[in-house]
């Protein structure tokens, strides 16, 4: 048997793993990961499936562990280069698959897929070779599943995000005692989240969140807008409970916040039966004390709808003294200077804003710490161990922990993405790199699937490329420097002119909104990005990549 991860090993986000067994090939999860501060200018980044493409006819299925972006998030656009064997099967908790059929409906690829509803307990025949079972954990969204996947050669456990949580607000708890059973029949090897490797103990339980958030929704004077993951569905559940018990309305900003809460509502996860939620133009004329806005930015991520408030530049809403703004999650690795300048903001603004570093409680993580972590591997009693979803630095220090749960060092498997660990019932070992890597995905204004680019390193030695260089300073409003733009590609005399009146363009676009203050750097950059963008499509039809350069006095 053949274990290949094409992404999250070595890196938080981007999850997607290959099983194979002779004929049979299976695919657990199709995340995404979110540019970091220096990817300025791109949308998104998604694991490169080259290898799937050459193996394509041996396909059966993809095989979801959660409904989070870092795990489904780039299922559109990976059906789009397979679909050729279309449709696939996709396996995977109600909740996941009504955000991957949201996902499908707006790439418009729902033919695609066949979507599989599963259900705990049941197995799976997937292809000739394999058996799946989808065993209930908790995480920060309900339906979150592990997968045993089993075969002639043994029997691996693929954990997805979880924690030994017996209190969850929405759905079961992890399910301790099938994990039990699963470890006495046997298991060959255990490939476990180790993304909180790093905190000694246990996590907190999601109780503790629901206090807090009850605490600070009775005691805000003012309007509040809570900031968390659109597919957080259990922290959405319990802002919203609060927001009953204390007399507020509650209206809901962003798309993906808009998306989530529908979904929710369908499946019967978030109910309203006093009608707290309504629509924003509604919820936007009562007292300021009786507002609670749900939206998305909690990653300072620049397009989202906070950013867009704290920028003036929201249709309705924007970000006013006597707000409480709450950022109900922690930053994922590599946004936390993008976090600290939203912060920054939004204090400059008049807000009050609580975070975890002033209110550790107002997020705990949906992830195992050190502990559950050891306990898990007490409970399987696995031949062998691999730890994913983590930075290098996780996977090694959970080396070091399962060293310390008795598992011998000849039998812990560090993985790297896009080398494949060939396993056998009694020994293991890594093969030849396959290709992997990153796809950039560079869309285009607010349609992110069809009007799209993906950039893979080969394209991008031949792409067009337009840097886009400015200095600023946002707290005076003003325009130091530029906006220059420069070009790779752009060589005769039509081109120049062409970037020279997108240049143009640009600058009256910076002259009308720095004078409006209150500019966040990050929505300062998507807004670079887009204006050039579509004018340049818009007058020559082409799409190259564009670099913003921002410098920020």
């Amino acid at each position: 048997m053949k274990v290949t991860p094409l992404g999250g090993s070595g890196e938080i986000g981007k999850s997607m793993m290959v099983v194979e067994l002779r004929g049979d090939l299976v695919v657990i999860d199709c995340g995404c990961k979110f540019p970091e501060e220096e990817m300025r200018g791109i949308d998104l980044i998604i694991p490169d499936v080259t290898y799937l493409q050459e193996h394509r006819s041996r396909m059966r299925g993809f095989l979801i562990t959660h409904g989070h972006e870092d795990h489904i998030g780039s299922i559109a656009y990976v059906l789009n280069q397979l679909a050729e064997i279309a449709p696939i099967p996709i396996y995977g908790s109600p909740l996941a698959l009504a955000f991957i059929r949201s996902k499908l409906e707006e790439a418009e690829n729902t033919d695609l897929a066949t979507l599989i509803e599963v259900e705990p307990g049941k197995i799976y025949p997937v292809g000739h070779e394999f058996e799946a079972e989808f065993i209930p954990v908790t995480h920060s969204i309900p339906g979150s599943m592990a997968v045993a996947l089993d075969s002639d050669v043994g029997r691996i456990i693929h954990t997805g995000d979880f924690k030994f949580d017996r209190t969850p607000p929405l759905g079961p708890a992890t399910d301790e005692q099938r994990l039990r059973e699963l470890g006495v029949e046997g298991v060959l090897v255990l490939f476990s989240d180790a993304t909180r490797i790093e905190t000694p103990g246990r996590t907190p339980t999601e109780q503790v969140v629901a206090g807090t958030l009850d605490r600070v929704i009775g005691d805000a004077p003012g309007r509040i807008l809570l900031a968390s993951f659109a597919s957080n569905i259990s922290r959405l559940y319990q802002a919203i409970d609060a927001a009953t018990r204390h007399g507020r309305k509650v209206g809901v900003v962003g798309r993906s916040m808009e998306n989530s809460v529908r979904i929710a509502r369908e499946l019967g996860y978030i109910d309203d039966p006093e009608g707290v939620i309504r629509p924003l133009q509604e919820v936007v004329r009562f007292p300021d004390e009786e507002i609670l806005i749900l939206t998305t930015g909690s990653q300072g991520e620049a397009g989202a709808a906070l950013s867009r408030m704290a920028s003036g530049d929201h249709p309705t809403l924007t970000v006013r003294e006597g707000d409480t703004v709450v950022l109900s999650a922690t930053p994922v690795p590599g946004n936390e200077e993008t976090v600290s300048q939203t912060i920054n903001n939004l204090f400059r603004l008049g807000a009050r804003v609580i975070y975890s570093a002033v209110e550790p409680s107002i997020h705990v993580s949906g992830h195992a710490a050190r502990e559950e972590l050891k306990h898990l591997i007490h409970i399987l009693n696995p031949t062998f161990v691999a730890p994913i979803h983590g930075e290098t630095r996780h996977l090694h220090l959970y080396r070091e922990m399962a060293i310390e749960a008795d598992v011998p060092p000849a039998n812990i498997i560090i993985p790297e993405s896009g080398r494949p660990i060939s396993l056998s019932q009694e020994d293991w070992s890594i093969q030849p790199e396959v290709q992997h890597g990153a796809v950039l995905v560079d869309a285009m204004g607010r349609d992110r699937y069809r009007n799209v680019v993906l950039r893979n390193s080969d394209s991008l030695a031949d792409a067009q490329v337009i840097i886009v260089t400015l200095a600023v300073d946002l707290d005076q409003g003003t325009l130091i420097a530029g906006p220059e733009l420069t070009g790779k590609g752009f060589d005769d005399r039509a081109s120049q002119k062409l970037l020279d009146d997108a240049q143009a363009d640009l600058a009256r676009f910076l002259d009308r909104s720095l004078r409006r203050g209150n500019m966040s750097y990050g929505y300062l950059v998507s807004r670079v990005k887009g204006i050039v963008a579509s004018y340049v499509f818009k007058r020559a039809q082409i799409r190259p990549m564009i670099l913003p350069v921002v410098t920020e006095f």
